[in-house]
């Protein structure tokens, strides 16, 4: 076994890494950009080598300074994480030629699944079903749009290098064939250097299921059962969960000896992934090879009890697998879900911001928390927006579906936004209950999974109130004087105290007043009046007697911004002070503004045009993925305020125009 590896990325995976390390005492190199310097993995790491610039392409995908690092450090092998360089062949190769393992397949088995097409092609030869499609070698537009035809729509255009849902486009109609061949080949380009597609016949209500394999240098091949990851948004898993709620007993055995064929046919050794696509016929087709760890491999690990990077570390080490076939069971059922910086009302754009409460608890029975940052840190516009991944285990899926909810409700992020509200609607749907799940899942919900009420409900409101109030008096409590006091002291008892709230849902101030000390109040709202008493706080869960009924919930504060998650759900309200001043809010008529911070990549419209509205203007790109923006209303452009390769705040003015009259 190894003694010292360095750990070529970054995040969640890297700390993930650093803890199989620390279980068996192996000395753990992290490096880091200048972005990265005081992240959590370097700080959990043995030691750390800084590597460049904020952007991967300056610090995380220069494989040779990597490299170097791990030569000057005395690092033995090197774990490449997901993404960045985990499936890069080159450098595999480069590592063996530096006498340092490479932990992971051969470079050989990385360039045989590195191409969809390729590995469709050998699939095929292998026995394995593939999707009908056109993956050769021709890269011609108008060839390809001819074998898009004769493919029929729709159908799906795929980056061969690709995966996450970078390069892919659906695409419904011939019309809209070109223009989307031309964004998928930008958007592979600049992800992978690699800008050839493959087009494939679009499998009605869709299952995605991957099997996780496993190789060793002695020719044995196993599988670790099947995960479900049929919940996506933009072609990228969001939910994953094992066992299948799909499948039978009959179809699993089918597609674990695929699964296994498919590894055996190119050798491959340490972990990969098989990705299947199953059909509502009960069809199943190879997608693709992941020659590395996947992000959802803590839900094998919670249902098998394995370590799958400790497995990695000793195969890599020329040591066989640690299980045979026959030994390999698992038990319950085991959800992830990620969690990440994200506006799931603007189409799951990615956000930026600080984490000034980042909250969780993973002391509960079958709940585990994979985390790469901490309190305090910065989600960034160079790296993606994931901030954890909530992974839960039950005896049955139901029990795991319960716990899952519940830690859901205990975590929190206050001062940039997230999915946890639309994770938590998620889970708790009924058609997620029964076990629908497709990839349309939230094509098909989305609906009641975005809804929001049109003003924050009472019970919010109390709870809110009951947070402020004791952050009052406990401020009260430190004050000499009672001038000082802001909870309505009075010589002769407590008196009435007032509270303003900006509800964002209702666009409006909520004025609440209330009378009482040391939890117990009168809470008057704007519908009703209420007695509450404070039954109990531990941390931020609150229980609350509320005219006699108990309510618990959650109150996670940050100077004036609440995060309330009560009844199922979660609200935000601004606690306005009084004595602040306030400017007043610019309006910026007629102007275009960017949702996200980004990178432009094209820019479709100049000063003096006539567009229409919903015209493509410019592309951005942010976290990895190419965003387009279009025109909101009919108009002349006057200015176009960035070019191409410029970096873009979130807001900035990007277009500003003369609206038609």
């Amino acid at each position: 076994m190894f003694s010292k590896i360095l750990i070529a990325n970054r995040g969640e995976i890297a700390c993930r890494v650093i803890a199989t390390c620390k279980r068996l005492n192996i000395a753990s190199i992290a490096v880091y950009s200048d972005a990265d310097r005081h992240a959590r993995h370097v700080k959990l790491a043995d030691e750390a080598w800084h590597i460049g610039g904020a952007r991967p392409s300056e610090s995380y995908l220069r494989g040779e300074k990597i490299l170097q690092a791990a030569c000057a450090s005395g690092a033995q092998a090197i774990h490449p994480g997901y993404g960045f360089l985990s499936e890069n062949a080159a450098f595999a190769r480069a590592c063996s030629n530096a006498s340092v393992v490479f932990i992971g397949p051969s470079p050989e088995a990385i360039v045989a699944m590195g191409s969809k097409s390729n590995a469709k092609a050998l699939m095929e030869k292998a026995g394995v079903p593939v999707v009908p499609g056109y993956h050769g070698i021709e890269q011609a537009p108008e060839f390809l749009a001819k074998e898009a035809s004769r493919i029929g729509y729709p159908l799906l255009i795929k980056a061969v290098a690709g995966g996450g849902g970078k390069g892919m486009r659906l695409v419904h109609r011939a019309q809209e064939f070109l223009p989307q061949l031309e964004a998928a080949k930008r958007e592979a380009k600049n992800a992978f250097g690699n800008d050839d597609v493959l087009i494939e016949r679009y499998v009605q209500s869709p299952h995605h299921i991957e099997f996780q394999v496993f190789g060793d240098h002695l020719g044995n091949t196993v599988h670790l059962f099947e995960r479900e990851c049929s919940i996506q948004r933009r072609h990228q898993k969001i939910l994953e969960e094992t066992p299948s709620p799909f499948l039978d007993d009959s179809l699993r055995e089918k597609m674990a000896a695929a699964a296994v064929a498919a590894a055996k046919t190119i050798g491959y050794t340490n972990a990969g992934t098989v990705e299947f696509i199953a059909g509502e016929d009960r069809e199943f087709f190879f997608m693709e090879m992941n020659t590395r760890l996947q992000v959802e491999h803590p839900v094998t690990e919670l249902t098998t009890g394995q370590d799958l990077v400790e497995w990695q570390l000793r195969v890599a080490a020329g040591e066989p697998l640690p299980l045979l076939q026959n030994e390999i069971t698992r038990s319950g059922h085991a959800i992830e879900v990620r969690i990440c910086a994200e506006n799931p009302h603007h189409q799951f754009l990615p956000e930026i911001g600080r984490l000034d409460r980042y909250v969780y608890d993973d002391s509960a029975d079958g709940v585990r928390v994979d985390t790469g940052v901490t309190e305090g840190d910065e989600i960034g516009i160079f790296y993606d927006p994931m901030i954890a991944k909530l992974i839960v285990h039950g005896h049955d899926r139901r029990h795991a579906q319960q716990r899952l909810s519940a830690a859901l409700h205990a975590t929190a992020v206050v001062g940039v936004k997230t999915n946890l509200a639309f994770l938590t609607k998620l889970v708790g749907h009924e058609a997620f209950s029964r076990g629908d799940v497709d990839t349309h899942f939230i094509d098909k919900h989305g609906t009641s999974l975005l809804a929001l009420p049109e003003r924050t409900p009472s019970d919010a409101l109390i709870f809110a109130s009951v947070a402020a109030l004791r952050r009052q008096e406990i401020r009260d409590e430190h004050s000499r004087s009672p001038w000082a006091m802001a909870s309505g002291w009075r010589l002769n008892g407590a008196g009435r105290r007032s509270l303003s709230f900006t509800d964002p849902l209702a666009n409006e101030t909520i004025e609440i007043s209330a009378k009482g000390h040391d939890g117990q109040y009168q809470i008057n709202l704007p519908d009703r009046a209420v007695h509450v008493v404070v039954e109990h706080v531990a941390g931020d869960k609150f229980q609350l007697a509320i005219n006699d009924q108990i309510k618990s919930g959650y109150i996670f504060a940050h100077q004036s911004e609440l995060a309330i998650h009560v009844d199922g759900e979660r609200y935000e309200l601004t606690l306005i002070n009084p004595f602040a001043f306030e400017h007043a809010e610019e309006m910026h008529h007629g102007r275009l503004t960017a949702l996200m911070p980004g990178r432009i990549v094209k820019v479709m419209a100049q000063s003096g045009d006539e567009v229409k509205k919903g015209q493509a203007l410019l592309i951005m790109e942010a976290m990895k993925m190419e965003h387009t923006i279009h025109a909101p209303l009919d108009g002349e452009i006057e200015r176009v305020f960035y070019r191409v390769d410029d970096v873009v705040p979130a807001d900035a003015p990007l277009f500003s125009f003369k609206q038609q009259v």
